[in-house]
């Protein structure tokens, strides 16, 4: 993309928590996120926490499915449904009467899909252990992590990452693939051609507008864990993914400790519209 400055290079929306999802030219942003995004969720019935590939031993699979809605959401209303496409291409829609057991059989454990979180969910998932080797650590119990109050967010409604922090990454190690589907944000920023490293390291506590309206408040940089070092269509399953990570940019955020991280988490401080080669800028 050749501009003079910050730009919206890819919008990215995750129909299904944890599954792959759709890349979008344009789409409404309101406090709860990109419209429809993490809408849905599977539950698994034996524990009764939510499905992430966080906790890859049992969750992997997750990045065999891929979710797009049937129809735009509106952010309003109820969510339309979604079709999810299976590994061997056949695929299941969220309305089909037997889609539970589909995926059930699919994954090899009982799940239920559903499209409203609870006030309290939980996921299971290991600790940041062993960055050094990036092997999962093995969930033990009361490893449980709460997602924000009423979603199936893990953090915020928003993530982004830059092309800077990916190409930082690259230079790090060329010899792995650091493609934006590793990490999984809403929106990717081209970051310019002048920008270097992890810009968007210092825009925590700093307002980002998008657009014409959409702006949003950085909280802090996003910790990444194993789900970017798994196997996913056109990717192979790359540890070294994580340990550039923590090798590059890991540094102590507060209340969290020791963190590797790239991309940033933010809510929305004004609604609006994110759509690619929308100006992006930090007012002073």
């Amino acid at each position: 993309m050749t501009t003079a400055g910050p730009r919206v290079a890819e919008v990215w929306r995750y129909p299904v928590k944890s599954m792959l999802g759709e890349q979008l030219d344009a789409v409404a942003v309101g406090e709860r996120g990109l419209a429809g995004d993490r809408g849905y969720a599977l539950v698994d019935r034996e524990t009764g926490s939510v499905a992430s590939a966080k906790h890859p031993s049992r969750w992997a699979r997750l990045f065999e499915l891929r979710a797009a809605y049937l129809e735009p959401p509106d952010g309003a209303g109820e969510l339309p449904p979604v079709r999810i496409t299976l590994p061997g291409g056949e695929s299941t829609r969220s309305d089909d009467a037997d889609a539970d057991d589909v995926l059930s059989a699919v994954l090899g454990r009982a799940v239920q899909l559903v499209a409203h979180a609870p006030e309290t969910v939980e996921i299971e998932q290991p600790v940041d252990a062993d960055v050094s080797d990036a092997a999962p650590a093995p969930v033990k119990r009361g490893q449980i992590a709460l997602l924000a109050p009423g979603t199936f967010f893990d953090c915020a409604p928003v993530h982004l990452v830059t092309t800077a922090s990916l190409a930082a990454l690259g230079a790090a190690n060329a010899s792995s693939v650091f493609d934006v589907k590793r990490f999984r944000p809403n929106v990717l920023v081209d970051a310019g051609p002048d920008a270097t490293g992890f810009v968007e390291n210092a825009w925590v506590d700093r307002r980002v507008r998008i657009g014409a309206e959409l702006a949003l408040d950085v909280l802090l940089s996003a910790p990444r864990c194993v789900m970017t070092t798994l196997a996913q269509p056109g990717l192979p399953a790359d540890k070294a993914v994580l340990q550039t990570v923590a090798r590059a940019n890991r540094f102590e955020i507060p209340g969290l400790g020791p963190s590797s991280c790239v991309g940033v988490y933010a809510i929305v401080g004004a609604g609006g519209t994110v759509a690619c080669g929308d100006p992006v800028s930090l007012p002073d």
